[in-house]
């Protein structure tokens, strides 16, 4: 089991009790250090479940304390450094090593107090991965493709997620990650691909040098040469337009880069993990999509079913959801109701794992009973009248009317912003627009 209390590592004593008070208010487990080797022992011989630390300390440098435990394989959770601006270099230095954020003094400690909360619930959903329990769930499919992901690590090949929006494609190309990488020490670099527009995706992928182009004021590494020795993961690979795909394939055959406005080839060691939830096949028959480069990122694909064709998982995940909520927030865990886990059960999921996600978050928020009901849960996404149900002429347009109702969910509470309501829904704002015009969404101008 993983622990919730915070290893706070700080000398200056006005810094050191602000902190604290607020862990305090917050209803945090803490324990505070004031000198690196006081901190040195307690990480060697206890739990912690995140450690936050000032890059000065008065005995030992906290970036020289970082490394060493990590040389003498010390097992260390999540680590978030406090620098001045003079330090912002070594922060983010260190950051490529493996430590998890740095914030610049003086510390908004609101910032922080969110930053530990997230840590905290993401532990506590990633418990498991190494105790024989479940991690991408219970259902025999996500068993299946949870058995082979060990078999993957050892042929270290390129491997395609496929699956609709919101089904957890990131969630088994970090689950990959942590059994290449058990020790956390190398990066894992996440790029949404249909959110980068065409004219920067090379100088974003590849990096560029200073001078490169207007604004190119420094030399900067791309997502490429960010996760060397790591994994890269492209999510919605299909987006990308084809005069990338070639350059995309020339990577991938030489595992070497160049950055833009340079002439020096880099070599890079990666796991490419590519993802998308289009159908690539079709998309090279239109010429879409570069046959050659179909082949050499789906040298074998893991097939995500949607949440709909796999039950088991919903209630398995509605329970961490609430376990992370708990922590996230500081407040007792909230309880379904017999009646609210058969609504969960019965609704078609056309957003998947990422709607459970929005619509227990928002019965948490809105709701001030211990136990959530139906009517809190979808209280705000009216289902379908029984003459509509009826009325559908295939599966597809029945559960075509929940998505047209959770797309206008989130237009409405992002006040209709195309950008920040594909980023919640996962999908490029190209798709947005073109599920828009499908389901008629905004023909009446009433979002």
């Amino acid at each position: 089991m993983s622990s919730n209390r915070i290893c706070l590592i700080e000398d200056d004593e006005i810094m050191g009790e602000a902190v604290s008070d607020r862990f305090e208010i917050e209803g945090l487990d803490w324990t505070w250090f004031k000198t690196g080797e006081s901190a040195r022992a307690a990480l060697t011989k206890d739990k912690f479940g995140v450690v936050i630390s000032d890059i000065k300390l008065p005995d030992i440098d906290g970036e020289r304390l970082f490394q060493e435990m990590r040389a003498a394989g010390v097992e260390l959770p999540p680590y978030i450094f406090m620098t001045g601006y003079g330090a912002i270099d070594r922060a983010v230095s260190l950051l490529k090593l493996g430590a998890e954020d740095y914030l610049t003094k003086p510390v908004d400690i609101r910032v922080l107090i969110e930053m530990v909360r997230n840590i905290l619930s993401r532990n506590s959903i990633g418990e498991g991965a190494s105790d024989g329990k479940a991690v991408l769930g219970i259902s025999k499919p996500m068993r299946h493709i949870e058995s082979l992901l060990p078999r993957l690590v050892a042929d270290n090949i390129t491997v395609l997620i496929t699956g609709e929006s919101g089904v957890g494609k990131e969630v088994v190309a970090r689950a990959l990650h942590r059994m290449r990488d058990p020790d956390n020490k190398k990066p894992f670099i996440s790029v949404n691909c249909g959110a980068i527009t065409e004219t920067l995706m090379e100088a974003e992928m590849f990096g560029y040098v200073k001078g490169a182009y207007t604004g190119a004021i420094r030399d900067k590494e791309g997502y490429f040469e960010q996760a060397d020795g790591g994994t890269l993961f492209l999510d919605e690979v299909g987006e990308m337009p084809l005069s990338m795909q070639v350059k995309l394939l020339r990577v991938i055959q030489e595992r070497k880069v160049v950055r833009v406005g340079a002439e020096k080839l880099i070599p890079i060691s990666i796991n490419l993990v590519c993802a998308t939830n289009r159908n690539l096949k079709k998309m090279v028959e239109a010429n879409e999509f570069r046959e050659d480069l179909f082949y050499r990122v789906n040298v074998l694909e893991l097939q995500i079913p949607p949440l709909r064709e796999r039950k088991e998982d919903i209630l398995w995940l509605a329970g961490l959801m609430l376990d992370a909520e708990a922590v996230q927030h500081g407040r007792a865990r909230r309880e379904l109701s017999p009646q609210a886990e058969q609504a969960l059960l019965e609704h078609p999921w056309p957003g998947n794992i990422r709607e459970l996600k929005s619509v227990l978050e928002r019965a948490c928020i809105l709701s001030s009973q211990a136990v959530l009901t139906p009517n809190a849960l979808f209280g705000g996404v009216q289902d379908p009248e029984p003459e509509e149900q009826q009325q559908a002429t295939s599966l597809n347009d029945y559960l075509g009317s929940y998505e047209r109702q959770y797309i206008e969910q989130i237009l409405k509470s992002k006040q209709g912003k195309i950008a920040e309501t594909a980023a919640v829904l996962g999908i490029s704002r190209k798709n947005l627009w073109e599920k828009m015009k499908k389901l008629g969404i905004g023909d009446d101008k009433q979002l």
